[in-house]
């Protein structure tokens, strides 16, 4: 019912965060394409791109002197949508870099990250509890968040597979 609700698109025009935690293969991605479909419908820009890359992004932008202009591109969609957050530990660089743009982004647009990892594991990404902290603030203060649970439906369908022949 919560995720019908979200695919109306009011947290958006609120300026709120989405928040989808839960083990690998349990429809995180699926549903974060889905609300910025839906985003995407009623005519809001949006992004979609993986936690890694979008660090790397930053970090390049940052070398050849264009973060401004990559920061301000991302500021002004109406919707980012960051997934895979915690699969990959980022550089302290990388960590400040995320951290502003969630930072800038703060009641100026709705921000969306799928994570594998509970919230008291975001550290082991961050790097500090200091930052971890200030960007869990930031992102949890008009927040949804979505608990995605039970087994892989990628492992259901291996395993579906497997039983057939």
């Amino acid at each position: 019912m919560m995720v019908l609700d979200l695919a109306r698109c009011d947290w958006v025009e609120r300026r709120e965060n989405v928040i989808a935690l839960g083990p690998s293969g349990t429809g995180k991605t699926h549903i974060a394409l889905g609300l910025g479909l839906a985003a995407c419908q009623k005519g809001m820009p949006v992004a979609f791109v993986t936690a890694a890359s979008l660090v790397n992004e930053l970090m390049e932008a940052r070398d050849e002197k264009r973060l401004l202009r990559l920061q301000r591109q991302l500021a002004k969609v109406s919707l980012l949508i960051i997934d895979e957050l915690g699969f990959v530990p980022l550089s302290k660089t990388g960590a400040e870099l995320l951290f502003e743009l969630i930072s800038q982004r703060y009641e100026r647009g709705s921000t969306l990250i799928t994570s594998n990892l509970p919230f008291e594991e975001w550290t082991e990404t961050f790097g500090t509890e200091r930052l971890t902290g200030a960007l869990l603030d930031r992102l949890t203060h008009h927040v949804n968040i979505l608990e995605m649970n039970g087994e892989s439906y990628r492992l259901n369908q291996s395993k579906s597979k497997r039983t057939k022949t």
